[in-house]
């Protein structure tokens, strides 16, 4: 189908008006047919970088373990994790620009699409015999996260949803939490030594004053995929990187919650705080987060 444009004649010119068609649907359909062709290599490819991953969890007393800062580390399990992602993606889509944790971020232009990709969040609890850690992936295009999957191979579950694709646990459509307020459930909560000490107990004072219950297990994407599934009410973090959440923000869109723009100001190489819950859970920790 074709949308006929027309021309605008004055009367009595003496000219006839032209009609032109412009093919819209087919270029839609081309498009939705490409985020799908992603949208399902991307998780087999969750699945094997999963695999590799948990050959390395197995034998992690063989890894090299290197500090990158104040509570952040990484081995050889993270980088070779990555690379087999990085590598699947440019062999199919040659096209797409890449942002790892490990690697960094390759050319990229303002029209085209990005996979986002941490090979291996929850790498302390990884490297301490915990199940959670995961493996994450986002694809974003013209500044929206279009989808994301986050898998935990320890635990074989595999999170996924986007725009068009339902929020899944395995395959299977995910539940909301019932409740309206951080009082009626647990909450997620995110700490960096990014931000410091000082930055981050007014705002977790708050949220206790306010009768908030917290969790916490290393892995701010499976955290707040846990919101997605709805065993946690709400999730908030006072800065975070998007490679640790965007994969997982997709599949909290898709269960139809709502989070803050985490791509406004340039998010997506610098960080930014992370909120989600539903509309009166968000509100009443937005609250939380700016103090009023």
């Amino acid at each position: 189908m074709a949308i006929p444009v027309a021309c605008v004649v004055l009367p009595g010119s003496g000219n006839r008006a032209i009609i032109h068609s412009f093919p819209v649907r087919s270029t839609l359909m081309t498009e939705t047919a490409e985020l799908t062709a992603r949208f399902h290599f991307a998780l087999t490819l969750i699945k094997d970088a999963g695999k590799l991953a948990h050959g390395y969890f197995k034998s992690r007393d063989t890894l090299t373990i290197k500090s990158k800062g104040l509570q952040d580390m990484a081995s050889e399990a993270d980088l070779n994790t990555e690379l087999l992602i990085k590598n699947g993606l440019e062999q199919n889509f040659p096209q797409d620009a890449f942002l790892g944790e490990e690697t960094g971020i390759t050319a990229f232009s303002a029209d085209q699409g990005i996979w986002v990709v941490d090979p291996i969040d929850g790498t302390q609890p990884f490297v301490s015999g915990l199940s959670s850690w995961c493996v994450s992936i986002a694809f974003v295009q013209r500044n929206a996260l279009v989808f994301g999957m986050v898998y935990a191979p320890e635990r074989d579950e595999l999170f996924a949803g986007g725009i068009g694709f339902a929020a899944t646990l395995n395959g299977k459509p995910v539940g909301k939490h019932p409740g309206r307020s951080i009082k009626d459930g647990i909450c997620g909560v995110g700490y960096s030594p990014r931000i410091g000490p000082d930055e981050f107990l007014p705002v977790f004072s708050r949220f206790l004053h306010n009768g908030g219950m917290f969790y916490r297990d290393g892995s701010g994407a499976l955290m707040l995929c846990q919101v997605a599934a709805g065993r946690l009410i709400g999730y908030i973090e006072p800065h975070i990187n998007s490679w640790d959440c965007l994969g997982a923000i997709a599949v909290i869109h898709a269960a139809g919650l709502k989070t803050n723009d985490f791509l406004a100001n340039d998010g997506l190489r610098k960080g930014n705080p992370v909120i989600a819950g539903n509309e009166e859970v968000y509100a009443e920790l937005e609250a939380v987060f700016k103090g009023r």
